[in-house]
């Protein structure tokens, strides 16, 4: 009983830290609207222009802002309060919420405005997820991080799984301004979390408008943390180069004869999987050697993709084999980005955390972006099973190549974190 207890999620930051569980509450509340509306997205962009090409330039446009204000967000959230640069952004995102249920009741059916308004999400969301993410090490021990970022991770996949289905149904049923307006009234949950919240200056804090020489600094502090700058190699090598979601709508109408819910179970099927690694990751604060977790982590998921891809050529009769492979490669996403979150949360100074964790949001949230549109080009060029197989292989070849240039990631011990 006591070693199956072991193994169950690690529920403790939620119980000891009052600041933490709002805001994870509030999260989870609001990333069910926010998933729905992302596939709303695809969908509109797909049903307007029938291409995948086109749903992978959804990605591409928002990667200009994301890269942009990520790397000055980053400064922001070191110089000004952590709080208030979390507070004014997440209501830029709610407002560009707003436009994108104005634009389906209108019926405005205009593709660029649709892009438009992603890209802008895509920058506001570059300054307010290192703000989140900097916060974080503030109000949680350091012991309970890695359960902290496995329960974000859960929060988010969980949004991941019934988002997706929940809004390949609405969207059948009742339009995609259904599903925006759901949006729209969830997104308040994760803004009353954040304004419950105490004034969290970082340390040094200005409260000026920082310059280039900020970014830069962050920059340079980078260049001399390998073992920092190596959860960002690996993350790139699966995000961009074996990144599926852009392909979903073609494979969901094409492939398997389906529609918005099939495309709803695609989507899902990813943090299905990461959602199941969760319920039993009470294992994850005992490991130590997090960059071999994280490499065997990313392997794994480069594997599960590619086999997703062989599912898609060659059984597409069988639906179920897909879903599980994506499920698997969900799995493996979940385990390696709670390490890699916990890494640069131990190993990064309190006075650089911000500009840190925005390189981590360009990386994170960038990588699936240019990803979409890799996978995208791939697809049209070849169809979507044999994106899916290249990508996945890449993937686990450029994650062997940048470790065996790097082999000192394998051996970094969490209970003496060195950047």
């Amino acid at each position: 009983m006591a070693a199956a207890r072991r193994l169950l999620t690690d529920i403790r930051p939620l119980r000891e830290s009052p600041a933490y569980r709002r805001l994870w509450v509030g999260q989870t509340i609001s990333q069910l609207g926010q998933q729905m509306a992302t596939v709303t997205v695809a969908f509109q962009v797909y049903d307007l222009t029938g291409s995948s090409f086109a749903v992978g330039l959804v990605g591409l446009v928002s990667l200009v802002p994301l890269v942009g204000l990520g790397l000055y967000g980053g400064a922001l959230v070191d110089h000004f309060d952590r709080r208030t640069v979390a507070v004014v952004t997440a209501v830029g995102l709610w407002l560009c919420t707003a436009a994108l249920l104005a634009q389906a009741v209108l019926e405005v059916g205009s593709v660029g405005l649709l892009y438009g308004i992603v890209a802008a999400q895509s920058g506001l969301f570059a300054v307010n997820n290192p703000a989140r993410s900097a916060i974080l090490p503030r109000i949680v021990p350091a012991h309970l991080l890695p359960a902290a970022n496995a329960l974000g991770m859960a929060s988010f996949n969980l949004g991941f799984t019934v988002g997706p289905l929940l809004g390949g149904v609405i969207i059948g049923a009742a339009g995609v301004g259904a599903t925006y307006a759901i949006d729209l009234l969830t997104f308040t949950a994760a803004l009353y979390a954040l304004l419950r919240l105490p004034a969290i200056p970082p340390e040094g804090a200005t409260g000026r408008a920082p310059g280039l020489r900020s970014v830069v600094e962050g920059l340079s502090w980078l260049r001399r943390a390998p073992n920092i700058r190596m959860t960002f190699v690996v993350d790139l090598c699966a995000m961009v180069l074996a990144q599926p979601r852009a392909l979903f709508p073609a494979l969901a109408v094409t492939v398997y004869a389906g529609g918005p819910d099939m495309l709803g179970l695609l989507q899902a099927s990813p943090a299905i999987g990461s959602i199941v690694a969760f319920a039993f990751s009470g294992w994850i604060s005992r490991i130590h050697r997090h960059g071999l977790a994280i490499t065997v982590a990313v392997v794994a998921y480069g594997v599960s993709v590619a086999l997703a891809g062989v599912a898609a050529i060659g059984f597409a009769g069988i639906l179920w084999l897909l879903v599980v492979m994506l499920a698997l490669s969900g799995s493996a996403d979940m385990i390696s980005a709670a390490y890699r979150s916990t890494m640069l949360q131990q190993a990064a100074p309190d006075a650089l955390r911000g500009r840190l964790q925005g390189v981590f949001t360009v990386v994170v949230a960038g990588g699936p972006r240019l990803g979409d549109f890799v996978a995208g080009s791939l697809a049209h060029l070849g169809g979507e099973g044999l994106a899916m197989l290249l990508g996945g292989v890449a993937c686990v070849a450029g994650t062997l190549l940048a470790v065996g240039l790097q082999r000192g990631f394998l051996g970094y011990d969490s209970r003496h974190p060195t950047p």
